[in-house]
C-alpha cells in the first residue's frame, strides 16, 4: 500500500490523530510497537496563522516517528491554505522532522470543532469541503490526505459520492470513520459504506478504514471483507500502544499474541514516561502522561490505591518506584490481551 512515494507494505496499521493523546512520546511508542504511520494531534488553522506557540509546537515531529502526518483543521479556506503551507514547512517552523503527509481533519465530531463548521461539521457543506481540499492540494508540495466520516447524520450519509469528489480534488488517500457526526462515538461503526467506497470502480486512491478495530480478528475481517488498504486505530490504542503489535501478530500468523505480562507493561510504561519527560520536561511531561499511566494496568485486582499513587506523584523517581512495586506485587496476575477503550 502506497501514499504517493511512501510505501507501507501490505495491510498496514496507522495510529489515528487524537487530541491530547497522540503527542510525540505516544507516537514514538506506537511506532516502536508496530504502527506504520502516525499523526499529530489536531492543529488549528486559525491558531497557526496567529503564530500561537501551542499550535506550532504540535507540528514538531521527530525523525524516529517518521513517516508522520500533520493534521490540520478549520473552516475558513484562506486560513486552511496558510496552515497547510506552514505544515509543509514544519521542519523549518517548528523544528524536527516535519511532515511526510498533510492530513485534513473533516472528521472530528466534538462540539467545539464541528459546531463551528470545522471537522465533521464540514459534512453539512460538501461543496466547501471539496473547495478547501482542492485549495490545500494546490498550495503545498507534500501529499494531502483527508479523514472524514460517513455523513452528518443518518439521513445524509454522503461518503460514497463525496469520496469521488475529494479524490478529484487531488488527495492521495482517504480515511473514513464508519460513523456519522451525530453518532459521535456511540453505537457500532458501519463498515459497509467504507467497503462501498473502496469497491467503487472510480476510486483509485488508498482507502483507510477506521472505527471499532480492537483486536486481530476484527482487523482481519476489515481487510478481507471490505478490502480496505489500511486500518487506522484510535481509541483502542489509548493506554494500550502494543495493540499494533498484537494485531500485526494476528494478521501475520493467524494466532493471537500471548498477553503482555505485568512486567512487560511496566517496562512500556517506563519507556513512555521517559519519552514524555524527554519531550516535555518536568512537570508537564508527568502531568500529560497521567492519562496514559492510569490505563496501562486495567484489570489488576485491588489496584485503585496504587493507581492513585501513579496519577498523583510528581517525582519521576517516585513513579518509577511505584511501577517497580506493580511489577513485583502483581507479577503473576492474569491480564487480558486487550484493554476495552472508554474514552
Amino acid at each position: 500500500m502506497r501514499i504517493a512515494d511512501l510505501d507501507f507494505g501490505q495491510k498496514p496499521l496507522f495510529l489515528a490523530p487524537m487530541e491530547d493523546v497522540t503527542d510525540v512520546s505516544f507516537r514514538i511508542l506506537c511506532k516502536e510497537q508496530g504502527a506504520a504511520m502516525v499523526y499529530t494531534e489536531f492543529v488549528p488553522s486559525d491558531g497557526l496563522i496567529r503564530d500561537a506557540d501551542k499550535a506550532i509546537a504540535k507540528m514538531r515531529t521527530l525523525p524516529e516517528e517518521a513517516p508522520v502526518g500533520i493534521q490540520i483543521y478549520g473552516h475558513i479556506p484562506e486560513s486552511m491554505v496558510e496552515a497547510a503551507r506552514m505544515a509543509d514547512r514544519a521542519a523549518e517552523i517548528a523544528g524536527g522532522h516535519g511532515a511526510d503527509i498533510i492530513d485534513i481533519n473533516f472528521g472530528c465530531p466534538v462540539s467545539k470543532i464541528a459546531g463551528r463548521g470545522a471537522g465533521s461539521g464540514m459534512m453539512r457543506e460538501p461543496d466547501k469541503m471539496v473547495a478547501i481540499t482542492k485549495a490545500v492540494v494546490e498550495a503545498v508540495k507534500k501529499p494531502v490526505t483527508v479523514k472524514t466520516r460517513l455523513g452528518w447524520d443518518e439521513d445524509s450519509k454522503i461518503i460514497v459520492s463525496l469520496a469521488e469528489r475529494l479524490q478529484d480534488a487531488g488527495i492521495q488517500a482517504l480515511t473514513i470513520h464508519g460513523r456519522t457526526r451525530q453518532q459521535m462515538y456511540k453505537g457500532s461503526a458501519d463498515w459497509t459504506l467504507i467497503g462501498e467506497v473502496k469497491n467503487n470502480p472510480r476510486m483509485h486512491i488508498p482507502i483507510i478504514g477506521n472505527g471499532d478495530i480492537t483486536d486481530g480478528p476484527k482487523a482481519k475481517e476489515a481487510f478481507e471483507r471490505y478490502g480496505v488498504d489500511a486500518i487506522m486505530i484510535g481509541r483502542a490504542s489509548f493506554g494500550h500502544p502494543w495493540i499494533f503489535r498484537e494485531i500485526r501478530h494476528y494478521l501475520d500468523t493467524g494466532e493471537p499474541m500471548p498477553p503482555l505480562s505485568v512486567a512487560e507493561r511496566v517496562a512500556l510504561a517506563k519507556r513512555h514516561l521517559d519519552l514524555s519527560l524527554q519531550c516535555k520536561g518536568i512537570p508537564r511531561g508527568i502531568y500529560e502522561m497521567r492519562r496514559h499511566l492510569s490505563c496501562y494496568f486495567k484489570g489488576l485486582p485491588e489496584f485503585k490505591p496504587t493507581r492513585m499513587k501513579l496519577v498523583t506523584a510528581t517525582d519521576p523517581q517516585e513513579i518509577h518506584a511505584t511501577l517497580d512495586y506493580i511489577a513485583d506485587k502483581w507479577a503473576d496476575a492474569p491480564l487480558q490481551s486487550s484493554n476495552v477503550y472508554d474514552i
